[in-house]
């Protein structure tokens, strides 16, 4: 038989797995009597836990979020998750650097079970990074500070410093924290200026201004960062289409290029932003799929020019090659 302690962290367990257990269901799976389950419930209270109940034959027990937290118990595929997603995150500084992320990490592999341990080391050895160009990143904390003032719905003063590395100081309302895969971008309604996307890494200072706020028709901001990360640094955009529907568009050209919206199930159509005419059909040749250039004539003209600039190449090397060929005589018999 389990001791008293063994049992409540059981019961902990269980109740962080699902929403809510019956008193019956709790008995069963601990093998022990409704009486023992309510009796732990009340030791459970007592140490801080704040468990809910339902009376009634159908209700049961539920473990509120937020109240505390509880002693995190993993299964093995559970802790292998956790320890790859910190070690992600300690090589990539999506918390702002990777101190924390590794100091968890260090704390895990401590008391990780050796054939988790050993599972974990076997990723070590195969994973071969690419390093990214540097560039800043996140201030210690900066994540969270956005987040939380997004949740908070009030307005804060924002310091900022953009691409050419100006500093500005301007009343924002936030609204969203939006992730590209690389980047972090923070979406707010400037004051003055309307709505914005900000890097994070670029956040200097937010400060709470205690003026709170009620953010009415907002923008999806998901689109709203792709169609600014996509198409907002460029003097061209072209507009087209794609027979592909939207999630296979999406394998074809990111949103972090460009922006999508459906035309059917099975078509897509894609603004993509580029410094000029060619540059943007260079690209839409590359993508190697049948495409149709709905805007503007200048990009349509440019990627007509050189499809057929590249089909006249090919026709030549084939030319030259089938000259070779002629050339060295019958192969020997």
């Amino acid at each position: 038989m389990l001791s008293s302690s063994a049992r409540l962290l059981r019961l902990l367990s269980l109740l962080a797995a699902r929403p809510s257990w019956t008193c019956a269901e709790l008995a069963g799976r601990m093998a022990v009597t409704d009486r023992t389950v309510r009796r732990d419930i009340a030791k459970l209270r007592d140490l801080g836990y704040t468990v809910d109940s339902d009376a009634g034959p159908w209700g049961g027990y539920r473990l509120r979020a937020g109240t505390r937290v509880p002693p995190l118990i993993l299964d093995d595929e559970e802790a292998l998750a956790v320890a790859v997603g910190l070690r992600g995150a300690a090589l990539g500084g999506a918390l702002g650097g990777d101190q924390a992320a590794l100091s968890a990490l260090l704390k895990l592999r401590q008391v990780l079970p050796p054939r988790i341990a050993e599972r974990l080391g076997e990723w070590d050895d195969a994973l071969v990074r690419l390093p990214w160009p540097e560039e800043p990143q996140l201030r210690p904390g900066m994540l969270l500070e956005l987040a939380a003032a997004c949740r908070r719905g009030e307005r804060a003063r924002l310091s900022y410093r953009d691409g050419q590395g100006r500093h500005t100081v301007r009343d924002v309302d936030p609204y969203r924290l939006v992730h590209t895969g690389r980047r972090w971008y923070f979406v707010a309604r400037d004051v003055a200026r309307g709505w914005r996307t900000f890097r994070a890494d670029r956040v200097e200072r937010l400060r709470p201004t205690g003026h709170p706020v009620e953010i009415t028709d907002p923008p999806d901001p998901a689109e709203f960062v792709s169609r600014n990360t996509a198409n907002g640094p460029y003097p061209l955009s072209a507009t087209i289409r794609l027979p592909l529907p939207p999630a296979d568009a999406l394998r074809v050209v990111p949103a972090t290029v460009g922006t999508h919206r459906a035309d059917g199930p099975d078509a897509t159509i894609v603004e993509i932003g580029g410094p000029d005419a060619d540059g943007l059909a260079r690209y839409l040749l590359g993508l190697g799929t049948p495409l149709r250039v709905l805007a503007p004539d200048s990009v349509r003209e440019a990627l007509v020019r050189r499809a057929r600039e590249l089909a006249h190449d090919n026709e030549e090397h084939a030319r030259s090659v089938g000259a070779a060929r002629n050339s060295s005589g019958p192969p020997p018999e």
